[in-house]
């Protein structure tokens, strides 16, 4: 394993692990994390085999556009800031051919994931999560929706896309 584009790729993957299981525990994708995915992703274009500077051209576009597309989301309240930013990153490393199929399989993703939310084991988990971030350890006001850490759905997407090329 001396290709250093696997290096990259651990860092990606490890990044977006760690962006799922901070959005599952605390709703929140820390910039940071967002940051890191694009730095390493443009240092990763150095060791990319059949990189070129249209398909990165490409990428650029199409996380542009996802991350338009997001704000104007994010601006009627239909979608977390950081779910935008790891959706536009996270497109970045999949590249314009795989954004298709990266969308696709997040929201397939994200529907399981907010039907396990409906569930009793997805109520638990969200009482458990609501102690930990309502400031008085109070549960969600009735009639208020429990969030759904997309995030989590956008990771794990992002890896299945990004990875399967590599893993074959």
């Amino acid at each position: 394993m001396s290709d250093p584009h696997f290096v990259w790729l651990a860092g990606f993957v490890a990044l977006m692990i760690a962006a799922a299981i901070v959005d599952f525990r605390r709703l929140v994708i820390p910039n940071p994390l967002i940051g890191g995915l694009c730095v390493m992703w443009l240092l990763a274009l150095e060791t990319t085999p059949n990189a070129t500077l249209a398909a990165a051209i490409a990428a650029i576009g199409c996380a542009a556009a996802i991350f338009l597309c997001g704000a104007v989301l994010f601006a009627r309240g239909l979608i977390g800031g950081g779910d935008v930013k790891l959706l536009a990153a996270a497109s970045l490393w999949a590249g314009a051919d795989a954004v298709p199929p990266l969308l696709l399989l997040t929201g397939l993703i994200g529907g399981l994931l907010a039907l396990l939310f409906l569930t009793p084991l997805g109520a638990r988990i969200t009482a458990s999560r609501s102690a930990g971030l309502e400031p008085a350890g109070d549960p969600l006001p009735r009639g208020r929706r429990a969030p759904v850490p997309y995030g989590v759905a956008i990771s794990a997407a992002a890896l299945v896309v990004t990875l399967a090329p590599h893993l074959g």
